[in-house]
């Protein structure tokens, strides 16, 4: 009897997800993928938020950088991404 272990294919592990995503949602937007800033299990797959830069200013701290919200599937592949925010690099959370 075959092992089914060899058989099933394997799930990417968090590293791999994690640059998955980052390399797709550069693909789609143009713009680097500088972060992930959250990583959490769905029911459906993964949520991720990642950090792009948006608009590149000089000095670096004035630079625009936006916050998107990435969904995988359970395989690693992008099934949905939105813009949940945007802010300046050098500007702190407000509380």
């Amino acid at each position: 009897m075959a092992n089914t272990s060899e058989n099933t294919p394997k799930k990417p592990g968090p590293m791999q997800l994690l640059r998955a995503a980052r390399e797709q949602i550069s693909e789609l937007t143009g713009m680097p993928a500088e972060s992930v800033s959250s990583f959490e299990q769905a029911e459906d797959g993964w949520v991720l938020r990642v950090e792009v830069l948006e608009l590149e200013r000089v000095p670096d701290t004035m630079s625009l950088l936006a916050s998107y919200e990435v969904r995988l599937d359970r395989d690693g592949e992008l099934t949905g991404y939105r813009r949940v925010g945007r802010y300046e690099r050098g500007r702190a959370d407000k509380k």
